[in-house]
């Protein structure tokens, strides 16, 4: 097994990439693929300590910015580390690819040259997030803003797979975002869902509210890709100034500033906790093969965990297990 790393994407590339993809060859002996402009590759690997480690080095001439087209690799840049990367799993070089880069130009790739998986009308973006119980998963967070009953009911299927075996949640409880508890809350998407999930094979809770994300009453947890997308956002929001202010109060008075060094440990696991780095990156469910896409500023350790949790899905046969549990929805639901 193989995981091709698209070493040009993200706002620290190439450097944190090839850090995290040598602590990711070299900890977990996950071999490597780096794709990207060979020479740049090969300068930032003279800096670490790499020689015996399973690390290959492909050449892609060009590179996707953040701001252009989602398009662009299967049009204009065609030698783009993205495209060539994700050309790698297509061929069967690799098993799996890992980016920081521009997500909808991820997305698109992955969809057109990887293709959905039989079934899937549409892929979604699924993001673990920290929870009371430890963790859970919510999708779709931004692939699809527009969704019909029957996209929200794969959405299920596939998260409840992903959760049971790479978050190794047995029997994960799945609820419907929603504005309220009651089956008959909520707008006619959410309306229409419920009975679907009723009676899919999945451990159906019922309607969740937001709150319920994180105090780990549903372990999956579906929406359309607009609801989703903004939970994300305003969650990352409310973690990043409960943190700035925690900093500011706890200096602000010298005696809490001097009690600050007992409750530091404390400080770190819950940095650990609700840091995102922890978690790799947010998996592309619905495509014939592993697909994880990493947050843009992503940091060395992040990069890392997203080979890892990439190896993990591909090892699980995910995409497989997720084929044949969407074909069995389909006779069930007709």
């Amino acid at each position: 097994m193989k995981i091709a790393v698209d070493a040009m994407g993200g706002d620290h590339a190439p450097s944190v990439v090839v850090e995290g993809a040598i602590a990711a060859a070299g900890e977990n002996q996950i071999p490597v693929i780096l794709v990207g402009h060979k020479e740049t590759i090969q300068n930032e690997l003279a800096h670490h300590r790499h020689v015996h480690l399973p690390i290959e080095v492909v050449h892609a001439s060009e590179h996707v910015g953040m701001d252009e087209s989602p398009i662009a690799p299967l049009r204009q840049k065609t030698d783009c580390s993205i495209r060539v990367a994700i050309d790698l799993v297509q061929k069967g070089d690799a098993q799996a690819i890992v980016s920081a880069g521009n997500t909808g130009a991820v997305m698109a790739t992955a969809k057109v040259i990887l293709g959905t998986i039989k079934g899937v009308e549409r892929p979604g973006i699924a993001a673990i997030l920290p929870s009371l119980k430890g963790k859970s998963l919510l999708l779709d967070v931004g692939a699809n803003v527009d969704c019909k009953p029957v996209h929200l009911l794969q959405f299920a299927i596939m998260g409840d797979v992903y959760a049971q075996e790479v978050m190794g949640i047995k029997n994960p409880a799945v609820g419907l975002l929603n504005i309220g508890e009651e089956r008959i809350k909520g707008n006619e998407l959410t309306k229409e869902t419920f009975p679907l999930l009723e009676k899919a094979a999945l451990n159906f809770i019922g309607n969740v509210e937001g709150r319920d994300i994180y105090n780990g009453k549903a372990d999956v947890i579906v929406c359309d890709g607009f609801i989703g997308n903004i939970g994300l956002k305003i969650s990352e929001g409310v973690a990043d100034i409960i943190t700035r202010l925690m900093k500011k109060e706890i200096k602000s008075n010298p005696v809490s500033h001097a009690a600050a060094i007992f409750i530091k440990p404390a400080f770190k696991r819950l940095k650990k906790m609700i840091d995102y780095s922890e978690y790799g990156g947010a998996p592309l469910l619905g495509v014939n093969a592993t697909c994880i896409i990493c947050h843009g500023s992503s940091n060395a350790r992040a990069i890392q965990n997203g080979i890892r949790v990439a190896a993990e899905a591909t090892k699980h046969k995910v995409h497989q297990q997720i084929s044949e549990n969407i074909l069995k929805s389909k006779v069930i639901n007709g």
